[in-house]
């Protein structure tokens, strides 16, 4: 196809601003789907987990037919734990839609992604989505808009962007907001007019970077990027650059493009084609595949170092193997953390003390859970341990820390129980500012340690009105100590099934996470302490068998329903002695050490030491 016909264009925004919804309509504009053929909303979320959370995970490609000319689609994740999704495809693209809540306006992450799209030089298309939601001022939005690009040091060609109003939900768009109500032919016509064709020359040497990769069950795994110079046929011998600086031939087995929503084979594919190749024993994103008499390797893509980090171990439970937990050994283990490796390089695996432990990091909270929630389905059993945060030093040895900007959005009545919270965790107050619905926002900088658990902390605070984002600033000077989890925790004595007579007792000593029934061992968590230290009680304890023992008696023990922790909940619950049993059917925290005289002793070691 001659390659003035191609545009390459990925959609980027803050979580919840409408982008996979926006591509629905896009592809439904493009009679991507069959007359009469039955679609789901988001139809890009292929994904189990996205679709039950909402958000894009995975950065997906698409393409549409749209007047003679092929649009190629890259629809990006809006969550920053995702960012690395984010700057790996913004170099397969020659220009972005950025998407904006008329309502809300620009947010943390829509920051993050358009600073990345402008320094790379993409041309932008302002899309200022929701315009039917009330209270919404989608002139105030692209205001905003255009000071943010001011901000981040937009050229010229960037700040005359066009723009469009419109509602993907609705499927209507126009190019003002007084004109009538259109549909999405109207961003198409941009697109095609603004977004630059793609450069390369068909007639070079072969050029393309592997930027991701997606898995066939026929073909294996798929390297995917965009042609950047000569034709990629099936049947050709390039040379692969390796991480260590090496090269090494492969001969492609078949060339498959974007058709709609599923790739398909094709012949040959030219400069702006973004193509999957089969054929790879083995490769890494950023991979250079060139010439092999000329082989070329182009700079590896730069991705932001993760701040987060949890140990991963083989799990020791007295309960290992009883919940459908089908990979269990430690080899099974690593193999699976390096595949997530493979997929995103924004995380990373390492070998740690101790024969099956791995300390895998990443961009945050969300960025790790989703790993651990995805092994769970898969038949994975585990242990995992708290959330440590990655420090640095600074060249004359002084202590770093990752420090993030923190924005939190409340009405006035609870501002003050907010900001109290955020400074005990050594946030530092940059701004303030009140709307006319009396609602306030608040800017701090806040260290990465200070941020776990916060949300549903500022949840609760406000009953339930909190609005929060945090985007990474960079490393600063360590703040100090942050107090961690206040309370102890009420640890099983014996094994068994808990008993509802036993748990009645302990409901006075704080709330409970497990219910009548469930299976427990010495050492496991059953719930939180009401005060500053640890307990172990018998949650397995019946009650005694007496001559005047009713039946119906027993029956009318009335329990406080136990607090359910997702798998977030628990990550941010537990301290440094304490972890994760992670299981397919169900989680348990407990701590590291199970036996109560072990633990005792390693409670006393560190105040020797001192």
């Amino acid at each position: 196809m001659d390659q003035s016909k191609i545009r390459n264009v990925a959609i980027i925004a803050h979580v919840d601003h409408g982008k996979t919804t926006l591509v629905d309509q896009l592809l439904k504009q493009c009679g991507t789907f069959h007359e009469g053929e039955e679609v789901n909303e988001r139809v890009m979320d292929s994904d189990n987990l996205e679709r039950e959370r909402g958000i894009t995970i995975l950065s997906k490609n698409t393409n549409v037919m749209y007047k003679g000319y092929r649009v190629n689609i890259v629809d990006t994740p809006g969550h920053a734990d995702f960012g690395g999704q984010v700057e790996r495809v913004l170099g397969t693209v020659d220009g972005v839609i950025l998407v904006v809540d008329a309502f809300e306006g620009p947010m943390a992450q829509t920051r993050f992604v358009t600073q990345k799209a402008l320094q790379m030089g993409l041309i932008p298309i302002v899309v200022v989505n929701k315009i039917d939601r009330d209270g919404c001022n989608p002139h105030g939005a692209l205001d905003k808009v255009f000071d943010l690009f001011c901000e981040l040091d937009a050229t010229e060609e960037q700040l005359d962007f066009d723009k469009v109003f419109g509602s993907g939900r609705r499927g209507i768009c126009k190019a003002e907001m007084e004109d009538p109500d259109g549909d999405f032919s109207i961003l198409m016509d941009k697109i095609i007019e603004r977004i630059p064709a793609p450069k390369g020359d068909p007639n070079a040497d072969p050029l393309m970077q592997i930027t991701s990769l997606e898995y066939s069950g026929f073909l294996g795994r798929l390297a995917v990027g965009r042609v950047q110079n000569g034709l990629f046929k099936p049947g050709l011998t390039v040379a692969q650059s390796t991480v260590d600086g090496k090269f090494k031939n492969v001969r492609l087995q078949k060339v498959l493009r974007y058709d709609g929503l599923s790739p398909q084979p094709v012949e040959e594919a030219g400069p702006g084609d973004i193509v999957l190749l089969a054929g790879f024993d083995n490769f890494d994103i950023g991979d250079t595949l060139s010439d092999p008499k000329n082989p070329v390797e182009l700079p590896r893509i730069h991705i932001d170092p993760p701040t987060i980090s949890m140990m991963f171990t083989v799990n020791t439970s007295p309960l290992a193997g009883k919940y459908g937990g089908k990979f269990m050994t430690g080899n099974q283990l690593q193999e699976r953390l390096e595949r997530a490796h493979m997929a995103d390089p924004a995380l990373l695996v390492e070998k740690a003390d101790g024969a099956s432990n791995f300390k895998v990091s990443g961009r945050g909270i969300l960025h790790l859970t989703i790993l651990v929630e995805n092994m769970r389905r898969e038949l994975y059993e585990f242990t995992i341990g708290s959330p440590q945060v990655i420090f640095k030093n600074d060249e004359n040895g002084k202590l770093l820390e990752p420090v993030e900007e923190f924005k939190v959005e409340v009405p006035n009545e609870f501002s003050g129980a907010c900001i109290q919270e955020i400074q005990q965790r050594k946030g530092e107050m940059t701004n303030m500012t009140t709307d006319e619905n009396d609602r306030v926002t608040l800017e701090f900088n806040v260290p990465s340690r200070g941020l776990i658990g916060i949300r549903p902390r500022l949840l609760s605070l406000s009953k339930g009105y909190a609005i929060s984002q945090s985007i990474f600033k960079g490393y600063e000077p360590y703040k100090g100590e942050i107090p961690a989890r206040i309370n102890g925790v009420l640890i099983a004595k014996e094994p068994g099934e808990a008993a509802s007579y036993a748990l009645s007792n302990l409901e006075d000593r704080g709330y409970l996470i497990i219910g009548p029934g469930a299976e427990v061992y010495p050492g496991m968590i059953v719930g939180e302490h009401n005060r500053d230290v640890d307990i172990t009680v018998n949650v397995t304890k019946g009650k005694h068998l007496t001559n005047m023992r009713s039946k119906s008696a027993d029956d009318m023990i009335q329990l406080t329903p136990y607090r359910r922790l997702t798998l977030e909940e628990c990550v941010t619950f537990i301290n440094e002695d304490e972890c994760i049993e992670v299981t397919p059917e169900v989680l348990r925290l407990r701590k590291t050490e199970l036996d109560p005289i072990k633990r005792k002793q390693l409670s006393k070691k560190p105040a020797e030491e001192e």
